[in-house]
C-alpha cells in the first residue's frame, strides 16, 4: 500500500491553520498542522512531507529562519517550501524567502485554487519520486537474483565439462535451485 503524501502546514494562528486545511481538503494530502517553527522542525524528525506551507511571520523563530533549519537538515534539504504571509507586497521579503530555499512566496490574500494547483504539482512529484524509488529497488533486486542465477549457471556449466558423474548431479542441483531460487 502505498503512503499518502502530506504537506505540513506551519502558521501561529489557529484560524490561519484552519483555512489552508480547508483549502487543501479533496485532494490527496493529509495535511499536518503545527504552530510554531519548532513545531515543525520536531515534526519533520519523525515524518515525511511532500511541500511545507510556512507563514513568514511568526513569533520566536519566524518561517526564515525555519526555513533555514529545514534547509541545512540532509532529510528535509529537498522538502518545498512555500511562503504565506499577510505582510505587504515587500519585494525585500519575498527575496528572503527565496534566499533561504523558498519554492514560491504567495501573499494573503492569495487565491486558493493557485494553492491548491500548486500543492497538487508538489504532491504528484512526491508520488512519482516514490514509485521510482521502488522501480529503482526493484531493478536492483532482480539484478542480484540475475547474478546468482548467471554465477549458478556458470558453476554449473564448469562442472557439466568434468567427466565426474558427481559432478554431474552437483551441477543438476545446482540448476534446480538456481531455478527455482534456493540457496545453492
Amino acid at each position: 500500500m502505498t503512503q499518502m503524501a502530506k504537506a505540513l502546514l506551519v502558521d501561529d494562528r489557529r484560524e490561519n491553520l484552519m483555512a489552508l486545511e480547508a483549502i487543501l481538503q479533496g485532494l490527496p494530502v493529509q495535511a499536518v498542522a503545527v504552530e510554531s517553527g519548532e513545531a515543525a522542525l520536531k515534526q519533520l524528525l519523525v515524518d515525511d512531507f511532500a511541500v511545507i506551507l510556512l507563514d513568514a511571520q511568526m513569533p520566536d523563530m519566524d518561517g526564515f529562519e525555519t526555513a533555514g533549519h529545514i534547509k541545512r537538515r540532509e532529510r528535509t534539504r529537498h522538502v518545498p517550501i512555500i511562503f504565506l504571509t499577510a505582510a505587504d507586497r515587500d519585494a525585500q521579503l519575498a527575496l528572503r524567502g527565496y534566499q533561504v530555499g523558498a519554492v514560491d512566496y504567495l501573499t494573503k490574500p492569495f487565491d486558493p485554487w493557485v494553492l491548491r494547483a500548486k500543492v497538487s504539482v508538489f504532491v504528484e512529484l512526491w508520488v512519482k519520486t516514490r514509485q521510482l524509488a521502488a522501480q529503482s529497488d526493484l531493478v536492483r533486486e532482480r539484478d542480484a537474483q540475475w547474478r546468482v542465477l548467471t554465477d549458478a549457471v556458470d558453476e554449473a556449466t564448469a562442472l557439466l565439462r568434468d567427466d565426474d558423474p558427481a559432478a554431474r548431479d552437483r551441477a543438476m542441483e545446482l540448476l534446480e535451485q538456481a531455478r527455482w531460487g534456493t540457496p545453492t
